[in-house]
């Protein structure tokens, strides 16, 4: 047999029984780490972006892909396997989604044309995957007494479910400035503070450059963002370490070329809307 064709069977038994081996998702104590908070260690507090006077919305474009027109959940469901807190635990996840996601009803509310997180209802993906795109999502922390920092309408909107842009109220509330809005979380931190007060509505437009890998899975270009708020341009072409993650160093894995968008659910009550793409 040609030497060319028995190296590629053996090597596509072995990734075979790689994918065939059960995938353990890791087990995060949380009450454990609340002794040593290991993810202070990723927080950055200086410099703190200023507030510049944001501009206004916009409408899709004719060739957009309309994720949400305000109507329905149509473009999304639920995934069993969504985002990881740590490395390890984005690795496992990865491992699992390539080789079977499941997918059940996606729980949030639609109401004023607008969708609403449902706490507890976990987060929505969208049922269409992407690589190399620019993405438009509008959204609105809603007015709450009682909350600060990070607990003040905290979301995110997870670019290939993986790299994360942060949507927080950090119009007078303060917190780690690369877990502000518009941080790309624990990586980069914007370069002005575009906010809004909360109950209004804000714009991300963002520009996203998808990670490419090579046939043996090593990393070939790093991804990379352009992003506005509210008109206003925070992240400057910036290259990403991997993915947007809680604890620790992020570096990248292996991944499809595509993958959907993940909306988060931190347990508050954010509203999002007109969110659509274009295929880059």
């Amino acid at each position: 047999m040609n030497r060319t064709i028995t190296l590629t069977l053996a090597l596509a038994i072995g990734m075979a029984s790689v994918f065939a081996q059960k995938v353990e998702i890791p087990k995060i104590d949380w009450d454990g780490l609340q002794k040593t908070k290991p993810w202070e260690a990723s927080e950055q507090w200086t410099p703190v972006p200023k507030k510049v006077t944001p501009a206004y919305l916009t409408a899709p474009p004719s060739d957009a892909i309309v994720l949400f027109d305000g109507t329905n959940l149509d473009n999304w469901h639920k995934p069993k396997y969504s985002y990881g807190a740590r490395m390890d635990e984005v690795e496992a996840i990865i491992k699992a989604r390539a080789q079977q996601q499941e997918y059940s009803e996606a729980e949030w509310v639609v109401k004023d044309g607008a969708m609403i997180v449902k706490p507890g209802g976990g987060p929505i993906e969208s049922k269409q995957a992407f690589g190399d795109m620019q993405l438009h999502v509008e959204w609105l922390s809603p007015e709450t007494t009682g909350k600060e920092g990070q607990a003040y309408s905290n979301s995110g909107v997870f670019l290939m479910g993986l790299y994360e842009i942060q949507v927080l109220n950090s119009y007078e509330n303060k917190t780690y400035p690369n877990g502000q809005a518009g941080a790309m979380y624990k990586q980069h931190i914007p370069l002005v503070n575009a906010s809004r007060p909360p109950g209004e509505w804000q714009a991300y437009d963002i520009v996203f450059n998808a990670p490419r890998f090579d046939a043996k899975g090593n990393l070939e270009r790093a991804a990379t963002v352009t992003a506005f708020h509210n008109g206003v341009l925070i992240q400057n072409n910036v290259v990403l370490e991997g993915p947007c993650v809680y604890i620790g160093k992020a570096h990248y894995v292996q991944h499809a070329e595509k993958l959907p968008l993940i909306l988060q659910d931190h347990g508050d009550k954010v509203r999002f809307r007109n969110i659509w793409v274009r295929e880059l």
